[in-house]
């Protein structure tokens, strides 16, 4: 499937804005299941400078520095990507929970232990991990207690745009049974890194609009948020919480961390600027892929 994701985002101040420093993370990561076919962000008013870099986790970065007097900032990120069919395991082919854990400890690979600890955002407790233990009897297949755990959270907790913000604890997530993608994404998280299972937080983007006969999916006019957690013998799985569904070729990639805040797509520093207004719209349209061919040749 071929998508072109349009993100479109302005910020307008209260006040004159002097100088603005900011960091995005919104140009689209190529592999894991996709392919970046061509990408382009724009800025009003122009930057003085644009670096470009790649963080520790592989994702792209825009470190953007605009110098002149401003009541307003827009970017504007159009991307064409190809998203690939995802081969997945039948969770009864999968380990064991428990010697899931036990691989993790004993892999050669450092990359999935840097997701087994509690994080700014996804930390847990006693209360988490009694919980999560009900998706997790002795000797389940460990994607299978997954899938549970996302059950769970799709029927227990409420989607609530107005319940949460991004500094939202996920202990009162926990109390209140309501929030949005993010907060769902950090609760699964948090819980899989009390069994002692590897899990990362994805940002990026689902179809706007569903297939003819589908449903329209909870996240689907702004940025997604969901899960991905290491199945040893399996690689990463993603799931997304929100929606209680296994991430497929109507899922885009932006990136991956620890949690949120490895990955939030726009922060910065200002000088002036007082209250601001914030102004997006997203759309994630399928291409005509004959026409795409067409072009290729």
């Amino acid at each position: 499937m071929i998508f072109e994701v349009y993100h479109w985002t302005e910020y307008r101040y209260a006040e004159s804005v002097s100088l603005s420093r900011h960091q995005l993370r919104m140009r689209l990561r190529a592999g894991n299941h996709q392919r970046v076919l061509s990408s382009r962000i724009e800025f009003l008013p122009r930057p003085l400078y644009v670096r470009e870099r790649v963080d520790a986790f592989g994702n792209h970065v825009d470190e953007v520095f605009v110098e002149e007097a401003h009541k307003s900032f827009q970017i504007k990120c159009v991307s064409r990507v190809e998203t690939l069919p995802r081969t997945l395991p039948m969770a009864s082919d999968t380990a064991p929970w428990e010697k899931a854990v036990e691989a993790l400890l004993e892999a050669s690979d450092p990359d999935p232990r840097a997701f087994l600890y509690p994080s700014l955002h996804a930390p847990w407790s006693d209360a988490i991990r009694e919980w999560t233990e009900r998706s997790f009897p002795a000797g389940l297949p460990v994607l299978a207690g997954a899938l549970d755990l996302s059950r769970r959270i799709f029927s227990d907790f409420t989607f609530d745009a107005e319940a949460t913000t991004v500094s939202t604890p996920i202990a009162e997530v926990f109390e209140k049974r309501r929030g949005v993608c993010q907060d769902f994404a950090h609760f699964q998280i948090a819980c899989l890194r009390s069994m002692g299972l590897a899990a990362r937080y994805v940002s990026g983007y689902i179809r706007t609009e569903p297939p003819p006969g589908q449903t329209k999916l909870f996240g689907a006019d702004a940025s997604h948020a969901w899960v991905s957690f290491y199945c040893p013998g399996h690689g990463w799985i993603d799931i997304d919480p929100t929606n209680n569904r296994l991430v497929d070729s109507d899922y885009v990639v932006i990136g991956w961390g620890r949690d949120y805040a490895d990955v939030s797509l726009i922060r910065g520093t200002l000088t002036g600027g007082g209250a601001h207004s914030l102004y997006l719209s997203v759309d994630v349209s399928p291409v005509d892929e004959g026409a795409v061919a067409a072009n290729r040749g």
